[in-house]
C-alpha cells in the first residue's frame, strides 16, 4: 500500500468517525435523548450503518464535551444537563452574541439586512395572530442571519454550537409570553445595525440572550430541575 493510500484510509476513518459523532451531537442536543438515556453501540450502528468501532470513537468524543458519561462495564449514557450548565450557556453565549452584533454591524450586507427587516415584521405579524410556531421558526432564523452576518466561520460555528444547546434547555421550560418582547429587542438590534452603532449593537445582543435566561429562569426552568429532583 502506498503513503497516499495510508492517508486516503486514515482520512476516510476519521470522517466516517466525525459523520457518526456530529450527527449523534446533533441527535442529543435537539432532545432525541433524554438525559442519563443509555446510548447503545449496536443500535446506533445499525442506525447509521457503520460498524460499532467508529460508533465507540464517537462516544469517547462526546465524553469528552460532556454530553455523555461512559460507565465501564456498564455503558454510555446521556448527560443530564443542570441548573448552573444552563446558566453557564446562556452566560457565554450572551457574549459571544454582542461580539456577533458587533461585527455584524460592520460586515452586514443589504441582502442580509433586507432579510432580518423582514423577519422582523413576519415575527410581529405571527406574534399578534399567536403563531406561536412561526414565532419559533423565525425566532431562530434571526439569529442565523446575525451569525453569517458576522463574516467570521469560526465565531458562526461556535455560536451555531450553543444555540443547539439552548434549544435542547427551552425542552425544559414551558412555554411564555416572551415571543413578542424578544422580537421587540430584535428590531432594537436590528435599527442598531442599521445605524452602524457597533457598541449599541453589542450591548443590546448581550442583554438579549441574558433577558432571555431571566425569563426562562421565572417562567419554568427551575420548576422542571425540581421535578426532576424528585423522580
Amino acid at each position: 500500500m502506498s503513503n497516499y493510500d495510508v492517508k486516503q484510509e486514515v482520512t476516510d476513518k476519521y470522517s466516517l468517525r466525525g459523520r457518526v459523532f456530529h450527527k449523534l451531537r446533533e441527535d442529543i442536543l435537539i432532545g432525541k435523548y433524554d438525559d442519563y438515556e443509555e446510548l447503545k453501540e449496536v443500535a446506533i450502528g445499525e442506525e447509521m450503518g457503520v460498524s460499532r468501532t467508529p460508533v465507540r470513537e464517537a462516544f469517547r468524543q462526546l465524553e469528552l464535551e460532556g454530553l455523555i458519561q461512559i460507565i465501564p462495564n456498564k455503558g454510555a449514557y446521556v448527560t443530564g444537563i443542570t441548573e448552573k450548565d444552563v446558566k453557564d450557556i446562556y452566560m457565554i453565549r450572551s457574549l459571544l452574541e454582542g461580539l456577533c452584533a458587533r461585527w455584524a454591524t460592520e460586515h452586514i450586507t443589504e441582502e442580509q439586512l433586507d432579510e432580518m427587516e423582514e423577519n422582523v415584521y413576519l415575527a410581529k405579524f405571527h406574534a399578534e395572530k399567536g403563531h406561536l410556531e412561526q414565532m419559533a421558526e423565525l425566532d431562530n432564523r434571526f439569529h442565523e442571519i446575525l451569525y453569517e452576518a458576522c463574516n467570521s466561520k469560526i465565531l458562526e460555528h461556535q455560536l451555531k454550537d450553543f444555540h443547539l444547546y439552548v434549544l435542547r434547555v427551552r425542552k425544559k421550560t414551558l412555554s411564555s409570553a416572551r415571543g413578542p418582547k424578544s422580537n421587540e429587542e430584535h428590531g432594537q438590534i436590528l435599527e442598531a445595525i442599521k445605524s452602524g452603532d457597533a457598541d449599541l449593537a453589542e450591548k443590546l445582543a448581550n442583554q438579549h440572550i441574558i433577558n432571555a435566561y431571566e425569563n426562562m429562569m421565572k417562567n419554568g426552568l427551575q420548576e422542571a430541575y425540581r421535578k426532576e429532583a424528585k423522580v
